[in-house]
């Protein structure tokens, strides 16, 4: 009897980092891996990728994210509250979602999702795959010092970034197979202007000093040209997005390339 081959290509997966604003990048990436036709099977988030990662594993239209981000204000996530843990809190948040999608739940997603979050108190990432999707979208985006922290199950939870700035990790407890890491680095040129450009710029040097485990991890990574962006340039959410769409066009014969080596093949 002749034998067929079958071929079965891997799990895809996308980790989505954080960067505020430049993070409406995150959109130009995943338009034109859908124009492209290249799967995302799994996504992961952290800060701002988790929003976006939120929206997009809920089914909202892309040109509905990139028209929602150009229109974004601070008040419309954020409320100055000045406390002796943080200068705002971000309940807001949880509203904000739902101008992307009804869903309030990771079971109500059509993707899986993973928001990464980190617990103050243990200094260690916390990943979020079932239950209420608020809660852990606010604590993955709680910028210490700027926002208050969230307390949820127990732990008290900021931002995702600082044990999980590209969360690979999470795509992997997904069971990516493939990676794609998407990172958005901030400017570190000209004098910061205001108290989040401070935190931004100590934050993003601490960073580069580390040890960034989550390149080792990534099979493919993707970064757009942000540096020239500030963290609450939402206006131009145009721009945000050709440099998504740029960086990803420019890394797609690597990503085709990961694909088809990836791709086992069994015989019957």
């Amino acid at each position: 009897m002749a034998r067929e081959q079958n071929a079965k290509r891997p799990r895809v997966g996308i980790a989505l980092a954080g960067g505020f604003a430049r993070g409406i990048a995150h959109i130009g990436v995943l338009r034109v891996l859908r124009e492209e036709g290249i799967p995302i099977d799994v996504v992961a988030g952290t800060s701002v990728g988790a929003l976006i990662g939120a929206a997009y594993c809920s089914g909202a239209s892309l040109d509905q994210m990139e028209r929602i981000a150009s229109e974004t204000k601070f008040t419309d996530f954020g409320r100055w509250t000045p406390s002796w843990l943080g200068l705002a809190t971000n309940h807001r948040l949880e509203l904000f979602l739902s101008r992307f999608t009804s869903a309030s739940r990771f079971e109500d997603l059509k993707t899986p999702l993973a928001i990464a979050a980190t617990d103050i108190n243990m200094g260690l990432p916390v990943y979020y795959c079932g239950g209420p999707i608020g809660p852990p979208l606010r604590a993955s985006c709680a910028y210490p010092g700027l926002f208050v922290p969230v307390k949820f199950e127990g732990r008290m939870l900021v931002d995702g970034f600082l044990s999980a700035l590209v969360p690979v990790q999470g795509t992997l407890l997904l069971g990516a197979e493939l990676i794609i890491a998407v990172y958005l680095e901030a400017s570190s040129s000209g004098e910061p202007r205001t108290f989040t450009e401070v935190l931004s710029r100590s934050f993003t040097i601490t960073q580069r000093h580390a040890d960034i485990e989550w390149r080792r991890q990534a099979d493919i990574i993707i970064e757009p040209d942000v540096t020239s962006f500030l963290w609450d340039d939402f206006s131009k959410a145009p721009e945000l997005v050709r440099a998504g769409e740029a960086a990803t066009r420019k890394a797609l014969p690597a990503i085709r390339a990961a694909l088809e080596a990836k791709t086992l093949t069994s015989t019957e």
